[in-house]
């Protein structure tokens, strides 16, 4: 017991006694727990905020009616007027109904207000007498009681820069209805606003017509008699309305549901940040089995000291052990605070920017716990080798002078490496020769085999590879140039291991690159070769516009055809599906419909038609019926006139207007874009105007040529690229400080060999190139092998997932290039304060350390 309480002394007066590479340890470790600590809190925070919201919304309701199909027209009145003559029977003290749907409201500047992505919603504004909880006017305002009147959430109108008086357009976002001007004439008190939420209030008799068909409600909400609980009243009314048309709820399951939704997303934003954070633990697990190997290289007389005064081989590994717990504590507890801060951070940023709501941060128990755990067992885990190495130092032989590193024979480990090589060319190669979830998910196997071979065949791989590299770059540099070749190749083991870190990132780098420009290719493809409009107009941000968009494009001079394509999410046979509808003149004229079976290219206003894929995949042919669900329940027979050779633009059906009108609500009819052709002689520049003019009043609505319609789809894809280039660059760092770490541990390692090159002449200078050189050979190595392997495992990939719509690969060229001459920057600069603590040694004192 003594013994060990010994040993744990001398290892904090290890740790103690060399600060700086505690510092760098520690650091690896922080990097990736102050992700994940920042993943968890951040989500927490926000979870609680809109949990807040919820529980605070519909107070007073007891029980919520609602149409069970999303798609349906809603409540109609006539089962309103039942339930309001049963009140007394059923326990309902009050009855409120109310309408919803999309609006765009225009702030004071006259452009669309932005909610960050946020609902913008419009609803009915209920006077007190009805309602069965009052909203509160501001001071100085009233509710609407006309048709060119709204009320406002005041969050919005602070948002907006209106207030009380201010006269604004609010636009539509599905059914027929027109911009309306009109003015604020009160500001409402919503607890349940989030950061960008905007309501727009009207009187019932405008929410009516605005939002519903004039027989449907959105909404019906109820309160309780006194003695009647939620869940009584909940089955009385179910039972009252005897259908499965209806959605009967109480108010504590709407708002479970609501979480659940918000959950939904949560879990899995958590689990792609978490997933980005595993990256960078991997990576830096791999730096701190370098620096504890290192380390234990280093110590080697002092663990032989240990074990000749009678410290047991089990006692010098839990000592390292115990190095390593107090690294992971350490490291787990900083990188909470971190995280802390980084969750502030991104909640600060994503919150001025979106529609998240405001709320306080939440570091709950199980942050804590995750950090800590998480920095504690990849410590450990990453030190359990170098820690049994250790307590296998012979007392005599380590007493000798200089520094060993164990060195086992590569051999059994590269053959293993070989075997999961194999493996991974057979199971990539068979993913990239078809298409399908089932070679998608082989691709990735294939590429977690390609992982395991590089980092078991990687020492054996390292030293040919890092020695060609070395000849090449390092000719320049004469003596310099061999010295920092040979010193990159004298243990493979530690170059391979500092390379992976950066191969690992650099690799997702490629994967993701060749991703994204394949589908980018994709997009400009489906756009030269399948798109014949001159102009799109369609709304900004991806957001919907109304239907009579249309009416206003149709209206302007110049135009040969116009067709407004509408998303449909239905069920066919039973099944969800979601596609498209084209409504208004000849599809054919805007679009390519190539036919492969089908009398003409004219959409009936009746029929459908699908592509080839859709075809095949559902087994679906010409003159096949087929069933679409109407919003009443009932069903509605759909021929298949044609199937059309595969556009991606087109994908994967099409349905005409008149089936559009039987299964989609004219309040749920929306617009994802109007595709115009000019007309023979038409100027396109005075088209462009009369569209843009026509169009302006509908605030999102964005007019496009071909060209900008495809460079704003490859923005889209950019910025997502570059989210997930920025939480790649986690991974990256920490391989960089690998590459750090690693280098001024082999500096300390090799002191006296530095300080004979110093005796014998060697510059200051010729010292730090040697540094330079040799981390810019690991650097470069761990690049292309990176390179390589992410390249070939997307462009496997891409294969893979045609069968969704990818184009043929497309290979990131001018990534690559970069990427490769960003690792020779990145390895000059990691060397920068190696070399120059290594130019700066003291040959005489170097030499009598030996």
């Amino acid at each position: 017991m003594a013994t060990s309480s010994v040993m744990r002394k001398v290892s904090t007066r290890n740790l103690r006694a060399h600060k700086l590479r505690l510092v760098l340890t520690v650091f690896s470790i922080v990097l990736g727990t102050s992700f994940v600590a920042g993943s968890i809190v951040f989500t927490s925070s926000i979870s609680n905020a809109f949990n807040s919201i919820f529980d605070s919304s519909i107070p007073g309701v007891a029980v919520q009616v609602t149409a069970e199909r999303s798609a349906a027209a809603g409540v109609p009145d006539s089962v309103v007027k039942d339930l309001s003559d049963r009140k007394a029977e059923l326990g309902v003290a009050k009855i409120e109904t109310n309408q919803e749907g999309l609006v765009t409201l225009a702030g004071a500047d006259g452009k669309a207000v932005q909610t960050g992505g946020a609902p913008s919603i419009g609803t009915a504004y209920i006077p007190a007498d009805q309602a069965i909880s009052p909203e509160a006017i501001l001071p100085g305002g009233r509710g609407p009681t006309g048709p060119g009147e709204i009320a406002i959430n005041s969050s919005a109108a602070d948002e907006a820069g209106l207030h009380v008086g201010s006269k604004t357009k609010v636009v539509i976002g599905q059914g027929s209805s027109a911009p309306l001007e009109v003015t604020v004439v009160g500001l409402v008190d919503l607890p349940s606003s989030t950061g960008g939420y905007v309501n727009v209030q009207f009187d019932q008799a405008t929410a009516n017509q605005l939002f519903s068909d004039g027989s449907h409600v959105a909404v019906v909400n109820m309160s309780a008699v006194q003695g009647v609980g939620d869940s009584e009243l909940a089955q009385r009314v179910s039972t009252a309305l005897n259908s499965d048309n209806y959605k009967v709820r109480t108010a504590d399951q709407v708002r479970d549901d609501q979480k659940a939704q918000v959950n939904e997303f949560l879990t899995i934003f958590t689990g792609i940040l978490l997933a980005f954070a595993a990256i960078g633990l991997i990576v830096g697990t791999f730096i701190i089995y370098n620096t504890f190997s290192m380390i234990v290289a280093q110590r080697n007389r002092e663990l032989a000291l240990l074990r000749a005064i009678g410290a047991s081989r089990r006692q010098v590994s839990r000592s390292v052990l115990f190095e390593a717990f107090i690294v992971g504590v350490i490291g787990g507890a900083v990188g909470l605070g971190i995280g802390v801060g980084i969750a502030a951070g991104l909640k600060a940023i994503i919150g001025a920017t979106s529609g998240l709501p405001n709320g306080p941060l939440q570091v709950g128990v199980w942050a804590v716990l995750a950090a800590l755990f998480v920095g504690v067992v990849v410590t450990m885990v990453s030190a359990w080798v170098p820690a049994v190495r250790a307590s296998r130092v012979s007392p005599v032989e380590a007493m000798r002078a200089g520094v060993t590193e164990g060195s086992a024979p590569l051999r059994t480990r590269t053959l293993v490496g070989v075997l999961f090589l194999l493996i991974a060319i057979g199971t990539i190669a068979w993913g990239a020769m078809g298409e399908g979830l089932l070679r998608a998910v082989m691709v990735g196997t294939g590429a977690g085999a390609a992982i395991v071979a590089t980092v078991l065949a990687g020492p054996a791989l390292s030293r040919p590879v890092v020695g060609a590299l070395g000849r090449v770059i390092g000719a320049p540099f004469g003596t310099v140039g061999r010295l920092a070749r040979t010193n990159a190749v004298r243990n493979p083991r530690r170059s391979a291991a500092t390379a992976f870190a950066l191969t690992l990132g650099i690799m997702l780098v490629a994967v993701i690159g060749t991703l994204g420009s394949s589908f980018k290719g994709t997009v400009d493809s489906a756009v030269d070769s399948g798109v014949r409009a001159d102009y799109i107009v369609s709304g900004t941000n991806n957001l919907p516009l109304a239907p009579t968009v249309f009416e206003a494009v149709e209206k302007v001079p110049g135009i040969a055809d116009a067709v407004s394509f509408g998303m449909v999410q239905t069920q066919i046979d039973g099944t969800n599906r979601t596609g498209y509808a084209a409504l208004g003149g000849n599809v054919a004229a805007v679009s390519v419909v190539d036919m492969l079976d089908g009398a003409s290219d004219q959409l009936p206003a009746d029929g459908m038609f699908i592509s080839a894929r859709t075809a095949e995949d559902r087994g679906w042919k010409r003159g096949q019926t087929l069933t679409f669900a109407a919003p009443d329940g009932t069903t509605v027979p759909v021929t298949v006139s044609g199937v059309y050779a595969d556009n991606e633009a087109l994908q994967p059906w099409l349905i005409g207007s008149e089936v559009y009108e039987k299964i989609i609500p004219p309040m749920a009819r929306v617009t994802f874009g109007v595709f115009v052709k000019a007309a023979p002689g038409t100027d396109l520049a005075t088209l462009r105007t009369g569209l843009e003019n026509a169009t302006a009043d509908y605030l999102t609505a964005q007019v496009q040529s071909r060209e900008q319609y495809k460079n704003s789809i490859s923005s889209q894809i950019d910025q997502m690229l570059g989210v997930l280039y920025a939480m790649l660059g986690l991974a990256l760092v920490i391989a960089v400080l690998g590459i750090i770490n690693t280098l001024a541990l082999s500096v300390v390692e090799r002191k006296r060999e530095i300080g004979m090159l110093r005796a014998i002449g060697t510059l200051r200078s010729q010292i730090r190139r040697t540094i330079y050189i040799e981390s810019t050979l690991i650097a470069i190595y761990g690049a292309v092998l990176g390179v390589i392997l992410g390249t070939i495992i997307g462009w496997a990939l891409v294969r893979a997932l045609a069968r969704w719509g990818i184009g043929d690969p497309v290979i990131p060229w001018t990534l690559i290039v970069w990427t490769l001459v960003g690792s020779a920057v990145v390895g000059v600069l990691a060397a920068l304060w190696p070399g120059i603590r290594a130019a700066r040694t003291k040959p005489l004192e170097a030499i009598a350390e030996g």
